[in-house]
């Protein structure tokens, strides 16, 4: 049954049509400021948009474009099929709104002008990315291909093409341009085109059971079209699935999926089928297709290379297949059969790739694999059909294209095997997230009323889930009830299972060890930490290095170059023998000097091919990215593995990157005649509305010193002590403000409160003792912070705060220095600090008091003589820094500031990973260059010898079926070469630093 759509609401939503339903798959929408001007309307002119029923295939559209295209006065008309939609360009003063119906309608079909047309510039432009699988792709010339057609689309600013993922990502205006506009065109150039679900809330692709018959089909449409919100529906009854298109502000996915189920009294079951599960299937499906294509090659290829080599020296079976059977020998007619069924029905893949190439005016591999096939397979039936007319028997190359398809099959099986291992990352994240979700429904009063299991990506924010002992959280959310142990390893790299209470944050796909808990979901689809690192691993991959624009401009320019070539080999030996340029000694038996010079010239179209060059990069940079995600590296791609490995300097933040962020205060000194407890509880008061790590350091070390008997954690325990603490004994403060780079000032009883630095001690006027002074040297000098603290312009004590190292710091530094890269510390703490803190972790160049801004300045003075500098900070503050570097590394697990400015993520939080992302990038852009190697030299080699430079000298002939088989293994030993880099294993440090281990 073909698939069916249904429009059904025609309404506008906030004065805009209810139809706008393009999706973004990797970014929210954004405006674009900077190209207002790009595809405005002329002055003028008059858009609107109707509604056309009736249409039912791609001829309808191209109908109803035509009659409008011929109104007078229509200056642009565009009709999407799937969306049952026409958007018109029209000067008003020549046509009205009435006459584009009308012309509609006249061409049978019924047209409904829709609300709120857009006239001339009232319209802002909407720039969506969107991601999309094409299918049919080969090699780099068609990537080029596919590109170069979706760029010349009216309405696309950007496009990338990733042969390796099959993945295009397409950034569009919305309101010029619709998703499947882009799919036609992608379609119209001969390849498969599908889009990849959105993280918008507006499209749902559900898995249906239940449904049998044609009556079963009309049922779930009947409900379909009575529950409120729904836009469209598609159901292929063939896999089972409904897409559906809804209005989010009239109805969620979960009461979408609810309403279906209970519409149907039980008969229909759904569930969310999961984008990224259905991208995997696919390469597996795809990887099992070309194995079964590939083994029945082979299959018909055995015989037929048997009959060739091995039977001429059996004589029982060589009589037999010399047997004369009609006009031809029995083996002429059974490699006749056997190379037909492999030409035209398994190599047909083949003549469809390249008549689409062809036909997008550009050249592939498969162009080269159907001309060199056609050229053997077609000569031969000649010289069999001239031989039956002449009796002069000429050699025939059937074996040739057998072994060339079966070859080239084989290659494509292993590029398959390529991506379905590289997608091994993007699999496993996947799976972490648990398929169902148990969901508490409360009343008003905050009661359980019910618990009911839902669907885990129906999940919404708000919605509390209750999490049993043993079971994965189902969202990113706070606890809101229990207490337990949650291993957060699978994330954060963290064996060390982490302590949760209520209030803590949690991560989706994380495992509940103890207690049971129940969590407030915050962060769900797109937003959720593990559909973000998805995200980037699935961009990562299908990005291209610098590197790859040569290899891609190589590919579009090889394939005429090679037919050419192939051209003057034939012309070269041919004149050459009929000039007597060579003996006619060197023929083969039953030759003459154009089969000769053909042999010659389909051994050099057959051995050609640029798909090893145009594999070299993306296959190496695919796996590099999954192998960095396995090892909690996260990379953004080819750029950034090319910048990884040339990095010269690292700038480490010290707060939260070289220490371990928490700060704890050890020492806290009074010296003036206040009690200890009120001096503290002076400070925690005035700190208690800061957000600096610093200030919630001393707020806890008050508390601590007040409550130290605080009662166990429960519920109610813990809102007395959030009360007690904040309300019960902290002064009130008034006129509070945070000074960057200095402290915070604020008034306690109508008197000044200062706590901060010299700095602001200095400009506020406050005398700094002597022997003050010198007690905070000395906490200096013991990598220290000293925090001064006045009252009522007197200066009354000093808190020393401490941020412990972490304890892989130091050889992670000497390791960087062993690799020949320089590390430097940046922070915003006093020098003295700075430097004790440095020489506990072996850095010589330090920058200290350096504002945040200030890093940018850093970094750039180490730019200026080229030099690649990589910045390794917290990714919150450190966000300026990690953009401005040439190589930004974020520290920290999944933050959208981390995932935004930086290159690489470190999930794992931990220091000895700079290495690893070095290294990762070193060893991958070694194999790229050993794949340009292996894919160069082979050429350089291979088409002198297939072309017969070497056989005047040397006596050297490569038969075509052979020139295939070279070919073949060019592309199998890159996509090797890339696949040898799932052994790496990360570098000990114990190796770097030469330590020897007894």
């Amino acid at each position: 049954m073909a698939p069916s759509m249904r429009d059904l609401q025609l309404t506008a939503v906030n004065g805009a049509a209810a139809d706008d339903m393009e999706d973004v798959r990797l970014l929210d929408s954004y405006e674009d400021r900077t190209e207002d001007n790009l595809l405005r309307i002329e002055e003028g002119m008059k858009r609107i948009q109707v509604r056309i029923t009736g249409m039912t295939c791609a001829a309808c559209s191209t109908s109803v474009e035509g009659a409008l295209m011929a109104v007078n006065g229509v200056v642009k008309a565009s009709v999407a099929l799937l969306q049952n939609k026409a958007d018109v360009v029209f000067d008003p003063n020549s046509v009205k709104d009435e006459d584009i119906k009308n012309a509609i309608e006249d061409a049978g079909f019924e047209a409904e002008i829709l609300t709120e047309p857009c006239s001339s510039g009232s319209k802002p432009h909407k720039i969506q990315l969107g991601q999309f699988t094409i299918g049919g792709m080969t090699c780099a010339a068609c990537v080029n291909s596919v590109e170069g057609i979706l760029r010349d689309l009216h309405g696309v600013k950007r496009a990338v093409v990733a042969l390796a993922t099959a993945l295009g990502e397409v950034e569009y205006d919305s309101t010029v341009i619709s998703k499947d506009d882009i799919i036609n065109a992608i379609e119209d150039a001969g390849f498969e085109g599908s889009f990849v679900q959105s993280s918008e809330q507006d499209k749902i692709v559900l898995g249906v059971t239940g449904v049998f018959y044609e009556l079963d089909v009309q049922f779930l449409e009947g409900i379909l079209i009575n529950l409120k919100g729904v836009r469209q529906f598609r159901f292929d009854r063939t896999s089972g699935e409904l897409e559906v298109l809804f209005d989010p502000e009239v109805v969620s996915s979960r009461s979408l999926v609810d309403g279906i189920e209970g519409g149907s009294n039980g008969k229909f079951k759904l569930h969310v089928m999961n984008p990224y599960a259905r991208m995997t299937s696919r390469n597996v499906e795809e990887a099992s297709n070309m194995f079964r294509q590939f083994t029945s090659s082979l299959f018909l290829s055995i015989p037929v290379f048997f009959i060739r080599v091995i039977c001429p020296h059996i004589p029982l079976l060589d009589a037999l297949l010399l047997w004369r059977c009609g006009p031809f020998l029995m083996g002429d007619w059974l490699k006749w059969a056997l190379v037909s069924v492999v030409q035209f029905v398994i190599g047909k893949r083949f003549y469809i790739a390249a008549g689409r190439a062809l036909r997008n005016g550009s050249t592939n591999m498969d162009v080269l694999v159907a001309l060199g096939t056609s050229a053997s397979y077609f000569y031969s039936v000649g010289a069999l059909l001239y031989g039956a007319v002449t009796e002069f028997w000429s050699p025939t190359y059937f074996e040739t294209s057998a072994m060339l398809i079966t070859f080239v099959l084989l290659g494509k099986y292993l590029e398959c095997l390529a991506k379905g291992k590289t997608s091994d990352a993007i699999k496993k994240l996947v799976e972490l997230t648990p398929a169902t979700a148990l969901l508490v429904v409360k009343d008003k009063g905050g009661k359980c009323i019910e618990e009911r299991e839902i669907d885990a990506l129906l999940i919404q924010p708000g919605d509390t889930l209750k999490v049993l002992p043993g079971t994965k959280l189902p969202a990113d959310g706070v606890v809101v009830w229990g207490t337990s142990y949650i291993n957060e390893s699978m994330v954060t790299g963290e064996s060390v299972p982490v302590s949760k209470e209520i209030n803590s944050l949690v991560i989706g796909g994380t495992i509940n060890l103890h207690g049971a808990l129940q969590i407030q979901a915050t962060k769900v689809g797109s937003d959720a930490v593990l559909s973000q690192i998805i995200s980037l691993v699935e961009t990562a991959q299908m990005s291209k290095a610098p590197i790859q624009k040569f290899a891609d401009y190589v590919a579009s320019i090889f394939v005429p170059t090679v037919v050419a070539m192939s051209l003057l080999t034939l012309l070269g030996w041919y004149i050459g023998g009929v000039i007597g340029a060579y003996p006619e000694e060197w023929l083969p038996e039953n030759s003459n000097y154009f089969v000769f010079a053909l042999m010659f010239s389909i051994s050099v179209v057959v051995i050609a091919c640029p798909c090893a060059l145009g594999l070299a990069t993306p296959t190496a940079v695919m796996v590099a990215t999954g192998v960095g995600a396995n090892n909690g590296v996260l990379i953004k791609g080819g750029d950034a593995l090319e910048r990884g490995q040339q990095v010269k300097y690292v700038v480490f933040d010290k707060t939260g990157t070289l220490t371990q962020g928490k700060a704890t205060v050890t020492t806290a000194k009074v010296f003036v005649g206040m009690d200890r407890g009120e001096f503290l509880t002076l400070v925690a008061s005035a700190e208690a509305s800061s957000e600096h790590p610093l200030g919630r350091a001393i707020v806890e070390y008050a508390r601590h010193f007040h409550f130290f008997d605080d009662p166990s954690p429960d519920q109610n325990a813990t809102n007395h002590k959030t009360e007690s603490t904040v309300s019960g004994w902290l002064h009130d403060v008034s006129n509070f403000s945070a000074l960057p780079g200095r402290g915070v000032q604020c008034f306690i009883n109508g008197k000044g409160v200062l706590v901060g630095n010299r700095k602001l001690m200095t400009e506020s006027g406050i005398t700094i003792p002597t022997h003050v002074e010198n007690f905070v040297v000395e906490l200096e000098e013991s990598a220290e912070t000293g925090i001064l603290v006045a009252y009522d312009n007197n200066l009354i004590g000093v808190l020393g705060v401490a941020d412990p190292l972490k304890r892989e710091a130091a050889v992670v530094v000497e390791g960087l220095v062993k690799m020949g890269v320089r590390p430097v510390m940046v922070t915003g703490d006093n020098w003295r600090t700075a430097r004790a803190v440095a020489k506990e972790v072996g850095i010589q160049d330090v920058r200290a008091e350096v504002m945040p801004a200030g890093k940018v300045d850093v970094i750039r003075s180490f730019q200026k003589d080229g030099s690649v500098v990589a910045m390794v900070g917290d990714g919150i503050n450190d966000s300026p820094a990690l953009a401005a570097a040439d190589v930004g590394m974020a520290i920290g697990a999944g933050t959208d500031i981390a995932i935004e400015a930086a290159d690489y993520v470190l999930m794992k939080s931990n220091l000895e990973d700079v290495i690893t992302a070095i290294d990762i990038s070193r060893k991958t852009f070694h194999r790229i260059r050993l794949n340009y190697v292996f894919a160069m030299a082979y050429n350089v080699i291979a088409i002198p010898v297939a072309a017969g430079v070497f056989f005047p000298l040397l006596g050297i002939i490569l038969p075509p079926w052979a020139a295939g088989a070279c070919m073949a293994l060019s592309s199998v030993s890159v996509v090797c070469s890339s696949l040898l880099l799932r052994r790496y294993k990360k570098p000990r440090l114990t190796t770097i630093l030469e330590i020897t281990v007894e």
